[in-house]
Formats: C-alpha cells, sequence, structure tokens
C-alpha cells in the first residue's frame, strides 16, 4: 500500500496561515495609521513574528499593502458574486454589491478603515473592484435601465455612495439602514424611478458567508483550522463556531 506524505501540503498551508497573519496585522494596522505610513516594524511587532519572516513573503510594506489590496478585493468579489448573480437585473446587481460590500466593511472595522483610507484611484480598486461594478452598470446603461451617462461617471455614483457608507457605518450613531439608504440614493442618482430605487435597496439580501481562509475571518483573530495530519491541535470548538456565525 502506498502511503501519501502529507507533509509538502501541510507545510504550504502553514506558510498560507503565516501570510494571512502577515496580511491581518497590516490590515488592521493600514485601517488605523494608512498604508502608506504602515512600516515592516509595525507588521512584524504586531504580528509577533521575526523580520526574516516578512521577508519571505513580501519584498518591501508597499509590495505587502499592494498584494493585500489584491487579496481584499478578490475576497468582496468572491462573497459578493453569488448573491448578486442570483438576478438579472443590472439595478438589482449594483445595488446588493453596494450593500453587501458596505455592510461587510461597515461590520468588520479593519477592512473598512482599510478601504477608507485605500484610494479609489489605487490601481488595485480600478482594476478589480470598479471593473467589477463597471460590468453591471455598461449593462444597464446599454439596455436603458439607468440614464444615459457616461460609464466613468456612473461608476464615480456608485463608488463614492459605497465609500461614504463605509465611513458613516465606521462611526458610532450611524442609521443601521444607511447602506440601504446610500444604495437606493445612488440607484436614483443613476436614473432608476424613486419608488424602484427604495424597493430594490430594502429587498432581503440573502446571507453571505466570509471565506473560511479568508480576510474577514482573520481580521477577527480568527485563523483557518490546523489541518487533521498536522501536529498542532484544532482550535477550541467555540472558535470554529464562532467562524460559522459570523454574518454580513
Amino acid at each position: 500500500m502506498t502511503i501519501q506524505d502529507h507533509r509538502p501540503r501541510v507545510a504550504a498551508e502553514r506558510r498560507e496561515r503565516m501570510r494571512l497573519r502577515l496580511f491581518a496585522s497590516a490590515l488592521s494596522l493600514a485601517a488605523e495609521k494608512g498604508p502608506a505610513a504602515t512600516s515592516i516594524d509595525d507588521v512584524i511587532s504586531h504580528a509577533g513574528v521575526a523580520r526574516g519572516t516578512f521577508y519571505k513573503y513580501f519584498v518591501s510594506p508597499e509590495a505587502m499593502v499592494q498584494e493585500l489590496a489584491i487579496a481584499l478585493a478578490n475576497e468582496l468579489i468572491r462573497m459578493a458574486e453569488p448573491v448578486v448573480q442570483t438576478v438579472s437585473d443590472p439595478a438589482e446587481r449594483v445595488c446588493a454589491g453596494m450593500r453587501i460590500i458596505s455592510r461587510v466593511a461597515g461590520l468588520h472595522p479593519a477592512i473598512g478603515g482599510f478601504l477608507v483610507r485605500l484610494s479609489w484611484s489605487d490601481p488595485v480598486v480600478q482594476g478589480l473592484l470598479l471593473d467589477y461594478v463597471r460590468r453591471d452598470l455598461a449593462e444597464g446603461l446599454r439596455i436603458g435601465r439607468f440614464s444615459e451617462m457616461p460609464l466613468a461617471l456612473a461608476v464615480n455614483i456608485v463608488a463614492g455612495s459605497v465609500l461614504g457608507a463605509t465611513q458613516c457605518m465606521l462611526q458610532p450613531g450611524c442609521e443601521p439602514d444607511f447602506p440601504e439608504r446610500s444604495a437606493a440614493a445612488a440607484l436614483r442618482a443613476l436614473g432608476v424611478d424613486g419608488r424602484t430605487a427604495q424597493r430594490i435597496s430594502t429587498r432581503p439580501l440573502a446571507p453571505v458567508d466570509p471565506l473560511h481562509d479568508g480576510l474577514v475571518l482573520a481580521s477577527l483573530g480568527l485563523e483557518p483550522d490546523e489541518p487533521e495530519d498536522a501536529p498542532q491541535a484544532s482550535p477550541p470548538a467555540a472558535s470554529r463556531a464562532a467562524k460559522r456565525s459570523v454574518r454580513t
């Protein structure tokens, strides 16, 4: 009988957990201080690792922030896409995406703070998050769902609304339905009539689950479980329950 060697897989999973740990530290620090002010010393001190460990994963703080932004953008898209794609109306898709991202960012201050401090002109934001929005905005403009306007203007309406909703959600006293109000206002600005915008923006959304190995859980200090054949003990049941209970 052939005995499978699990060591390469286990080693790869441990490397990915360390990368996620560094990302989580950088996310927390960048949300507080801004991406440009986040140093290597800050990250390794927060993560409790040696400088050499940092350089095993990133060549510089700037490279780390860039990779973090890409990872976070991809994660938000992966979380939102299953819900967004359940509807065919581009206005509903745009609205659902806005509400999901605003709520995730508002419920997880490290993520919200990072997005607020990351410039919308950042190539990662332009190339991933806003390209994701452009798809549905372009479709809505093509079929006349939205008023005639330049696509860039439509993108700015949505981006500004999401950023404003995220900023509000991070502040004490923000109305709990602010993402819905902001999304409705954006739809009206895009040319959707007020009654329809209100109906779309308050329609119940399916639960959005965080990725098991993603930054949302990592920002809460919940790292992925050790593989079953790893020497370390698995996290307690309470931690696993907490991971399952996180909802937007």
